[in-house]
């Protein structure tokens, strides 16, 4: 894996919201997603294991056509994500393209939660009524009409640093939270604002 590839920030609060933001590292916003980074975000978000991972991994050469498929579908439905929070973000109504993509994962998908053992723990893992690879994206399309169903409830946000594209949910008491990381784009505003007002 690539550095880059590696690296996964979650700070969007939901998991449809850290998928819009996927890859989220610094100049993510202008970056396609590749197969290492879906791959490594359904590993960070726990969607898949990292034995999982390490075997979707290797179908980038093993069946190439069958990854750039559900690569395709993953983009599009983390484009059509990105536009329907930037609206929910503007107070702008949500167009049905951008509904479409997630409908389509809910209709492929369709399948139940079960308990699963693996002789040491239990897990819970969703099976999938059809076979494939969009039972990938299940679980982000759920969080994503969820998300759409809460409208202005879902307190989408994003970040108040104008270099950082971030969507975060904002659950912080007061409903006043402005940066993706306080951490990382809030600090960087501070130490910027410090060194203004000492430059004056």
């Amino acid at each position: 894996m690539s550095q880059t590839s590696a690296i996964v920030i979650l700070l969007g609060g939901r998991l449809a919201i850290d998928f819009a933001n996927a890859p989220s590292y610094p100049g993510a916003p202008d970056h396609d997603l590749s197969w290492e980074e879906f791959v490594t975000f359904l590993e960070a978000s726990r969607i898949v294991s990292a034995e999982r991972g390490a075997q979707l991994l290797t179908l980038s050469q093993t069946d190439p056509k069958a990854a750039f498929v559900a690569l395709s579908r993953a983009v599009r439905l983390r484009d059509a994500l990105r536009n329907a929070f930037g609206a929910m973000v503007r107070s702008e109504r949500v167009l049905r393209q951008w509904a479409e993509p997630i409908n389509e994962v809910l209709r492929i998908t369709e399948g139940h939660d079960e308990l699963v053992n693996d002789g040491a723990t239990w897990k819970l893992e969703f099976i999938a009524r059809e076979g494939g690879l969009d039972w990938l994206l299940a679980a982000i399309a759920r969080s994503a009409a969820e998300i759409l169903v809460e409208g202005r409830e879902a307190r989408i946000r994003r970040c108040a640093n104008p270099g950082c594209e971030l969507f975060f949910c904002d659950k912080s008491r007061t409903h006043r939270r402005r940066w993706c990381s306080m951490a990382i784009c809030g600090n960087r505003h501070k130490v910027a604002s410090f060194a203004r007002r000492r430059a004056s």
